[in-house]
């Protein structure tokens, strides 16, 4: 089976550079998932939510954040301002079913070999030939166990499909980012109490990337929850988790600076997610942990194999939400009409709505930082 391009992944990522592919002229492409349309956002917590918020100003030239094309709004698909997982993985549905886009679900691919004509793309139930492939795996499915001993003693964020699962009156949370306080948030609300052990600070941090910091929304919430249960959550900074140890039937968490804390109930580790370009790391140039990409998001080792999705990284910019690597979409379209010899495409309204962003200065050395008013978070309360 012969394609020009094959996109590897059916979420925001994949369907999303689809399109921009259509808008560039290139049709003869398929889009190959090993689940369904926005699996990783149903296995979402049913509680979780976007932490961008949607809002239809798209004939404004605002597009909705969290819109994988130009002319689509999940705000206005859904009528919400953020979203669940399962809400958001049906306006992808939508999506593709609008566009008639060909992706074929169930479909797992195993494998990527190159050839000297392309790359052969080997799947499940057959093998697929493309000149060009652009992975666009996502991360949720590759969770971090956690750096420290003891961590298969704890039950990662990313495994509870409900915080209502959670067994027990107390329950200790290793990681202070958003997966981390989302669960503590939620788990509060449940009348759990709640030991948040993080490394750092994220809380306090006040770099306007919420790449780095909590976002608006996740500071919202951990704010009036502070203010509205004060005695049942504990947010511990600069702690560090040494190792997970299991004694007569207690779980014991220790920290490097030789803090012990306990638990009859297994830790939640929100440690995060690996590279979504792990199953096909070999593919890729390594600086340590982070993947090396072209100025066009393409291998520096194999010409012809694009990535598109969170674990993009440019100048040390991260681009790990959708607003953010929806901005490649176009230069990733752009790049490989090229390289197929379509004749140069009008991509002009992609660029105009933050679709095609190939002037990364602004990403990567913003001026817009401005000193914040707001009161720190009461960490001991």
């Amino acid at each position: 089976m012969e394609y020009d391009v094959i996109i590897v992944g059916a979420g925001p990522a994949g369907i999303g550079c689809s399109l921009a592919l259509r808008e560039a002229g290139v049709e003869n492409v398929l889009v190959l998932e090993a689940n369904t349309i926005g699996a990783s956002f149903r296995r979402w917590p049913e509680q979780m939510r976007l932490i961008t918020p949607s809002f239809h100003a798209n004939p404004f030239f605002q597009t909705d954040l969290n819109a994988i094309t130009p002319n689509t709004s999940p705000a206005d698909f859904v009528q919400k301002e953020h979203l669940s997982g399962r809400e958001y993985a049906l306006y992808l549905k939508a999506v593709v079913q609008y566009f008639k886009l060909k992706l074929w679900e169930n479909e797992k691919v195993l494998e990527i070999v190159p050839e000297s004509s392309g790359y052969t793309v080997r799947a499940e139930s057959a093998d697929y030939h493309a000149k060009v492939v652009v992975w666009a795996g996502g991360e949720f499915c590759h969770p971090k166990s956690g750096p420290f001993p003891g961590a298969e003693h704890c039950a990662h964020s990313s495994v509870f499909r409900t915080w209502s699962d959670f067994q027990g009156k107390e329950a200790i949370i290793i990681g202070g980012y958003e997966s981390g306080i989302d669960a503590a948030c939620h788990l509060v609300q449940l009348k759990k109490r709640v030991l948040v052990l993080s490394s750092g600070e994220p809380w306090n941090d006040d770099n306007p990337d919420p790449s780095v910091a909590l976002s608006p929304y996740t500071r919202n919430r951990l704010r009036q929850t502070m203010e509205n249960h004060p005695k049942r959550l504990v947010l511990l900074g600069n702690s560090t988790v040494a190792r997970v140890g299991y004694l007569s039937k207690r779980y014991i968490v220790e920290t490097t600076d030789g803090e012990i804390f306990d638990t009859r109930h297994r830790p939640i580790a929100a440690t995060g997610f690996r590279s979504a370009l792990t199953p096909i790391k070999d593919l890729w140039e390594w600086e340590g942990s982070k993947p090396l990409f072209t100025e066009d998001d393409e291998s520096t080792l194999f010409p012809g194999i694009y990535y598109s999705g969170p674990s993009l990284v440019q100048r040390d910019s991260k681009f790990c939400f959708i607003y953010k690597f929806r901005s490649r979409f176009g230069v990733i379209a752009r790049s490989i009409a090229r390289r197929l010899d379509y004749p140069e495409p009008d991509l002009e309204d992609y660029r105009r709505r933050g679709f095609l962003v190939d002037d990364l200065e602004c990403c990567t050395n913003c001026k817009c930082d401005v000193e914040t008013t707001a009161e720190p978070v009461d960490a001991q309360s």
